[in-house]
């Protein structure tokens, strides 16, 4: 048994041990104190974790995962919280390890281009601690000014500068991680290629099922000589989406390329204003291009070609910082303008062939009427990661099962067309029940052979990732069934 009843468990050890650790500060266990961690960035699952502790180096985390082990008690890690499918969602009788006050910068390289970071770091701090020495790192969520590296680094998040630079497993060298039962480990290292297998890239991602990162060491990028930020508009979505393929096609890839809808872009413009996003478009496309000046001048001329070709009404483009950074500000600010327009919104956040743009986007339009919800869409058309916003009200009895049910057909759709359920957001507890949509029973058993070996009993994170039989919005408050296609889960 991973949990045991609430009334059953003698916690006073646990808290004596802790405290002993952390000190009493470093505790959280009143009730009221506790309804802050109760759910990540997906709020319509929640669940009230029995303990919060706040450690501030390795070795405390260390402590605290074998004082979990030593009463089996089930953990897990959160960063700042801003996670979308459940992944920092406790679990019952569990104890919260936050990471938010482990948030020093232990080492800058610049000479190496790497940086050595606390997992309670914010994404945006890494760029701004060495943006003056002209380098950047190029991960850069839309929540990248309140998430976490190592919420990044579980979740393997993506954002607007993955399509050309990579998501985040692309610029982590080296990872000092605390394992399941306490141990502390080095995977990587500081260089760019390491000898043996690839540990590093199997706990990116992972999700916290295979441990906790510590100190996390972050490539870093020079700063590009020429930036140009290109917006261009289409009464069209499908025009937008031929734009999209045919600029790949074309041997161009972009430093960063994103669509949003006429219902995104109307709503951005009420919360945030920019004046920089024609209201009467039917999409819109922001395409960064960066390199030398040479380069930029002559693959802007190009993509501009190439959206007069496909109807674009317009194309503006910007060179300078402050205009640039107003034009992507909207793009940042979607989803909380969404947050404006409806008392809840649930997000997706499937992956599909970037071909298939025009073809999803009708099947989602279809959907959209066929349930009566609003769907907003945003997302990474470059790499063809979608995240559609499905407006509702929560407080209407059944309204959260039917988006839900919307929302699995979004993402069956996104596998029927060669694509994924996840493109950044990972799996967590949200997910889980349409791995098997992708993953065959081999497959999963596999993956579960690999989490037995880093977590073999099942302390870390449990209830994430894997499917178990129940519904996705059973599953999200209480799994408790162990067994899934005859294969024992951890």
């Amino acid at each position: 048994m991973l949990t045991q009843d609430k009334q059953q468990r003698n916690w006073k050890p646990v808290i004596k041990a802790l405290e002993a650790v952390l000190g009493k500060n470093g505790v959280v266990q009143r009730r009221e104190e506790l309804i802050t961690y109760e759910c990540d960035g997906l709020t319509s699952y929640r669940q009230r974790p029995a303990l919060v502790v706040l450690p501030r180096t390795t070795e405390q985390v260390a402590e605290v995962v074998k004082i979990c082990n030593k009463y089996s008690v089930p953990f897990l890690a959160r960063g700042s919280g801003t996670g979308l499918s459940g992944g920092a969602l406790p679990v019952e009788d569990s104890v919260l390890i936050v990471t938010s006050l482990m948030r020093q910068i232990l080492n800058v390289d610049l000479d190496n281009q790497r940086i050595v970071v606390q997992p309670g770091v914010i994404n945006s701090w890494v760029t701004q601690t060495v943006s003056g020495a002209g380098f950047y790192y190029a991960p850069d969520p839309s929540s990248q000014i309140i998430c976490s590296i190592g919420g990044n680094v579980a979740e393997n998040s993506g954002g607007v500068h993955c399509l050309k630079y990579g998501v985040t497993t692309n610029h982590v060298l080296g990872l000092k991680i605390v394992t399941a039962e306490g141990e502390i480990v080095d995977l990587g290292g500081q260089i760019p290629e390491m000898p043996g297998y690839d540990l590093t890239g199997i706990f990116v991602g992972s999700e916290g099922t295979l441990g906790i990162a510590t100190e996390i060491t972050l490539r870093i990028l020079k700063s590009a000589e020429s930036i140009c930020v290109l917006l261009a508009d289409f009464t069209s979505i499908e025009d937008a989406g031929a734009t999209v393929s045919d600029i790949i096609s074309a041997g161009i890839i972009p430093g960063g390329m994103e669509m949003m809808d006429n219902f995104s872009i109307n709503a951005v413009e009420d919360v945030v204003a920019t004046n920089c996003y024609p209201r009467d478009a039917t999409a819109i496309l922001l395409i960064e291009i960066d390199g030398l000046e040479v380069e930029v001048a002559g693959n802007k001329q190009r993509i501009t070609e190439i959206c007069h070709k496909n109807n674009a009404r317009s194309v503006t483009s910007a060179t300078d910082l402050e205009t640039r950074l107003k034009l992507w500000k909207g793009r940042k600010a979607a989803f909380a303008a969404a947050g404006h327009l409806s008392p809840d919104y649930y997000v997706q956040d499937g992956v599909i062939p970037r071909t298939q743009l025009p073809y999803v986007l009708h099947e989602i339009r279809m959907l959209s009427e066929q349930y009566g919800y609003r769907i907003a869409n945003v997302f990474h058309a470059g790499d063809g990661n979608l995240h559609p916003l499905i407006l509702y009200d929560r407080s209407i009895p059944g309204a959260l099962e039917q988006v839900e049910e919307l929302g699995s057909k979004i993402l069956k759709l996104c596998v029927k067309v060669g694509g994924s359920i996840s493109g950044e957001h990972g799996i967590g507890q949200e997910k889980k029940c349409y791995m098997p949509e992708m993953f065959s029973a081999t497959d999963l058993e596999t993956m579960q052979w690999v989490r037995q070996v880093f977590n073999p009993k099942g302390l870390a994170n449990p209830e994430k990732i894997f499917p178990t039989p129940r519904t996705c919005g059973e599953a999200a408050n209480k799994a408790t069934d162990k067994q899934f296609e005859g294969v024992e889960r951890f």
